[in-house]
């Protein structure tokens, strides 16, 4: 059981930089036993993410798509920001027509994700999405994403791609394999 703290006081935040992207604050605080320190952060948002796992036949669908924070192609799933008056699962079904050519008739809420949060605020919803149907929208993608198949009773292989790296899809496919073992569709 984790005990109860007392958050710092907020004495002060101030926006130290900004591109077109990000606004980093400096936030003066207080801390219950005296000390003061000065942390940066990006400036918080409430616009949250999604990412989907989408199952057909029982295989999940990758893509592939450029990192430039790494200077390379990725495998992961599907995701996207949530659009304003967007549900999660609007948006989930949006992103996976647009990124894969598929939408869902059946998702499920998995978890919320943080991501660093001593310095982002940001959250991402991750959804399995099932029962797949045809259907594309027009994205934001610069190039079309190349697909990847992987069967399900052999998803920790995933682990052992290069490209296969990143936090959020890691803990997604955790997320999947323990909803799938808790329906009875997968055995370890």
């Amino acid at each position: 059981m984790t005990r109860q703290l007392q958050k710092p006081t907020i004495l002060n935040v101030e926006a130290v930089a900004r591109s077109r992207l990000f606004t980093v604050e400096a936030v003066d605080l207080a801390f219950s036993n005296g000390a003061r320190r000065v942390y940066e952060r990006m400036r918080p948002s409430d616009r949250e993410a999604v990412m989907i796992v989408p199952i057909i036949d029982n295989e999940v669908i990758l893509i592939q798509e450029y990192a430039v924070g790494l200077e390379s192609y990725e495998l992961g799933f599907p995701k996207g920001l949530i659009d304003p008056g967007e549900t999660v699962f609007e948006a989930a079904n949006r992103e996976l027509k647009e990124e894969i050519g598929f939408g869902a008739e059946e998702m499920k809420s998995l978890s919320k994700l943080t991501m660093a949060p001593s310095y982002f605020s940001s959250k991402m919803n991750i959804v399995v999405a099932e029962k797949l149907y045809p259907e594309s929208l027009e994205g934001d993608e610069p190039e079309p994403l190349p697909q990847v198949r992987w069967p399900l009773d052999n998803l920790l292989a995933l682990l052992e791609e290069p490209d296969f790296r990143e936090a959020r899809n890691v803990s997604a496919l955790f997320l999947v394999r323990e909803w799938l073992v808790k329906q009875g569709r997968l055995v370890y």
